[in-house]
């Protein structure tokens, strides 16, 4: 065995595409390092007499190949990168004595220092890999080394670290679903996305928490579809996103929810698409689901609703443009989840209940979800809509309909 000493580690890449690497052990060292691996495109060997679960889905999907034994003298032959994670400290020894005579480059999760290789904390965002690999003097600090790699890989997701000259990312639109309200609910490509942007086409219902963070040369358009009042014509925001991309700029359209969910995203990227403007489709947490399950409500539950339903409810049953089978809905067991149905859940509820629904049928209107005007207010298909009124339920409101509204559970006083 080599002597070590205080040096720094040498960071490299290793380029593992068909190259032999075998990893002994089966357990939780190797179900976390074993994907980083396969994806890596290695040859991979198991030698281990038992995995995990996941470990042996691997070998059952033909991922790796696992050879059901404790490791022997030779089985590092050939080898380019091992692995040694077993809890058999005289096992360790042994393959790690062979890898340093086969100069094979080895990991030890025992025993660091006996080994020749660190694995170091990694993380990925956007094509880049980000490793960091921390030393004191008394030896490898690996939580230093995931905080660290934490920081640098948030900072590169949501654009606060970039390199000021260099642009990541060329001019285009790209169609960002912001979440249902919280600006910790949107995704991270879309944060980063937003903090590259030269403009923002922004919904009322977006995140505009988020739009404070941008930095003061970025343009801000308030598309203004503001419910039964101002709005922003739809062709006047296609033809505003198709203008700015000309003019070479980064675009964000930032909507709320999805923007293929009532969205009229389609629409936004088939204009842009027959200018020949490149569209990047960003989907979003939508409101359907999370704004239900941040009131504690579950859109669907074991026993209760095998199915859930999303409708929008912008016209009313009887209006010659609805789209809806008001009557298939009504004999459907499972939740209905109504979007943009505020003033109009009185007609709704009258037409399921004249189709066969159970005027009991529980309902919850849930306004402002996910943010801190959240508020919730119960009732019956039989009272919605007189409760929708005295309770001033105001859009944008998540409308749920069905058993599960009545599904309660001891959360421990913690918020859905």
């Amino acid at each position: 065995m080599a002597e070590y000493d205080d040096h720094p580690a040498y960071p490299v890449g290793l380029r593992l595409t068909g190259r032999r690497v075998v990893v002994v052990g089966g357990g939780q060292v190797a179900q976390r390092r074993l994907p980083a691996l396969v994806a890596a495109g290695a040859d991979i060997t198991l030698v281990s007499p038992s995995a995990t679960p996941s470990v042996e889905a691997m070998a059952d999907a033909g991922e790796i190949r696992w050879e059901r034994r404790r490791y022997q003298d030779g089985d590092l032959a050939d080898t380019w990168y091992a692995l040694i994670a077993t809890t058999d400290a005289a096992a360790n020894d042994a393959a790690s004595a062979e890898a340093e005579r086969t100069r094979t480059w080895c990991v030890r999760s025992d025993d660091a220092e006996a080994a020749t290789a660190w694995t170091p904390a990694t993380g990925r965002s956007e094509g880049i890999t980000v490793a960091v690999l921390t030393t004191t003097s008394h030896g490898r600090d690996p939580r230093h080394s995931a905080a660290v790699r934490d920081a640098i890989v948030e900072g590169l997701r949501d654009g606060t670290l970039a390199a000021p000259h260099h642009r990541t990312r060329a001019p285009g639109v790209a169609l960002v679903g912001g979440g249902p309200g919280d600006p910790d609910l949107i995704t991270v490509r879309g944060r980063r996305l937003l903090a590259e942007a030269d403009v923002v086409i922004a919904d009322r219902l977006g995140p505009r928490a988020l739009l404070d963070e941008l930095p003061p040369h970025v343009e801000v358009i308030d598309a203004a579809k503001i419910p039964y009042g101002r709005f922003m014509a739809q062709e006047a925001i296609n033809q505003a996103l198709i203008d700015h991309a000309k003019a070479g700029k980064a675009v964000v359209r930032l909507k709320g929810g999805d923007p293929y969910v009532f969205g009229r995203g389609m629409e936004e990227a088939r204009a842009l698409a027959a200018e020949g403007i490149p569209c990047t489709v960003v989907p979003g947490i939508s409101s359907t689901i999370s704004v239900p399950g941040a009131a504690g409500i579950p859109v669907t539950h074991r026993g209760v609703a095998h199915e859930f339903t999303v409708v929008s409810g912008h016209v009313a049953p009887d209006d010659p443009r609805s789209l809806v089978d008001w009557e298939a809905l009504a004999r459907l067991r499972g939740t209905l989840v109504l979007l943009m149905a505020v003033d109009k859940i009185g007609p709704i509820a009258q037409a399921l209940i004249a189709h066969g629904k159970s005027p009991d049928t529980p309902v919850a209107l849930v306004q402002e979800g996910t943010t801190a005007a959240q508020r919730r207010v119960d009732a019956t298909l039989a009272t919605v809509g007189e409760r929708a009124v005295a309770e001033d339920v105001r859009p944008p409101a998540v409308i749920v309909v069905g058993e599960v509204v009545a599904v309660r559970a001891d959360l421990g006083g913690a918020r859905p």
